[in-house]
């Protein structure tokens, strides 16, 4: 987000200020992937249609590519050193999930009323196991919010310029919850096919709130659980997706191709990646005409409190399984993802640096044992 503020505000002027920080609210208050949202909305309006979609397509396909390479190369990293490699990128997802989680707990749950929602939602998750538990504890938050976060104070409100009135927003808004109901049908099934994939994504898509890092336990309830991938690679493409550029919801490639269908693999990580981006641009390009006065409503920005400290506890019971149980097996595992975090926490290094350690210390780890 502050690339786009410097690239596109700063140096560009294609937005002011005011309305840049709007949209960065916009993104923030629905689901999806927050970054390319914004990246969608931009390219809107300066280019129209073609211009939302050439940035779409030029800020997810160098990382969408890179993660589909490493789907290709993956079935030769199951043994020896390999083996550990993959290894250490588990310990990359318990340090950079770790870091992320503590942002977000200062971020989105600040004082104790939105932490006693996000404990609710841990508790919710961790003692159902159920993948609609998810679906329930968001739809719960918003309702708590709406009576415990009556405090938060709504964001202050810009005028977009949208080259498409409030009947286009409507049509947009039929068009996500078509395709949710679709979703929420396909899925019922348990065998890995294209359609169930794209069902299960585009679940994933309209459900995620507060970034990238959320996706995690939404894919993990949808593609692990079943049996569809096992957890040691899903969270091995996790931590590859740490080190590449681009939007972390670039992991359904991996996962798209890793996923066994029936298809080439190019036929699933292409679905897996639209379905998964559809609905948050639905979403967004539903709200964009109506945001005003949507915004000004007295109870949005407590609701929307409600649901991003659910979100908090979503994230908290991901980090315990898989996340925690899969990646740390062991005293050397512990210390090098602790390190790891030290690093992340005080030295504000990039990611990339974290990958670098975490799969070097895997390696020795494996040496010296």
């Amino acid at each position: 987000m502050a690339y786009f503020r410097e690239e596109f505000v700063t140096r560009r002027g294609w937005l002011d200020d005011a309305r840049f920080a709007q949209l960065l609210s916009v993104c923030q208050f629905l689901p999806g992937p927050g970054s390319s949202q914004m990246g969608f909305a931009i390219g809107l309006f300066r280019g129209g249609w073609l211009g939302a979609l050439a940035a779409f397509i030029a800020f997810t396909l160098p990382s969408a590519l890179l993660m589909f390479g490493f789907a290709t190369l993956a079935p030769y990293l199951g043994h020896g050193l390999g083996a550990e490699a993959v290894h250490g990128l588990k310990l990359v997802a318990v340090v950079v999930v770790a870091h992320g989680l503590l942002g977000m707990v200062r971020q989105l749950a600040p004082d104790a009323p939105r932490a006693l929602i996000a404990a609710g939602a841990v508790a919710l998750i961790v003692l159902t196991g159920n993948a609609w538990m998810q679906l329930i504890a968001i739809a719960l938050g918003g309702i708590l919010g709406l009576w415990l976060c009556r405090h938060v104070m709504a964001p202050k409100v810009a005028v977009f310029s949208v080259p498409y009135g409030h009947r286009y927003g409507i049509v947009f808004l039929l068009l996500f919850l078509v395709g949710m109901g679709g979703a929420l049908m396909w899925q019922s099934t348990s065998a890995p096919t294209l359609e169930a994939l794209a069902a299960a994504f585009y679940q994933a898509g309209a459900l995620v709130f507060g970034g990238g890092h959320v996706v995690l336990p939404m894919l993990q309830q949808s593609v692990v659980d079943p049996g569809w991938l096992d957890a040691d690679r899903f969270l091995a493409g996790y931590g590859a997706a740490q080190a590449m550029p681009g939007p972390m919801f670039s992991l359904a490639a991996f996962v798209g191709a890793e996923v066994p269908l029936g298809v080439p693999a190019a036929a699933g990580a292409t679905v897996a990646l639209l379905a998964l981006f559809l609905p948050g641009f639905l979403l967004l390009l539903a709200v964009l005409p109506m945001w005003g006065s949507l915004v000004r409503r007295p109870w949005a920005a407590s609701a929307m409190a409600g649901v991003n400290a659910a979100v908090v506890g979503l994230l908290l019971a991901a980090f315990y399984n898989p996340v925690w149980a899969e990646g740390v097996c062991g005293p050397a595992d512990f210390a090098i993802a602790v390190i790891g975090f030290a690093l992340l926490a005080t030295m504000r290094i990039s990611a990339l640096w974290i990958v670098l350690w975490c799969v070097a210390g895997s390696l020795v780890a494996s040496l010296i044992r």
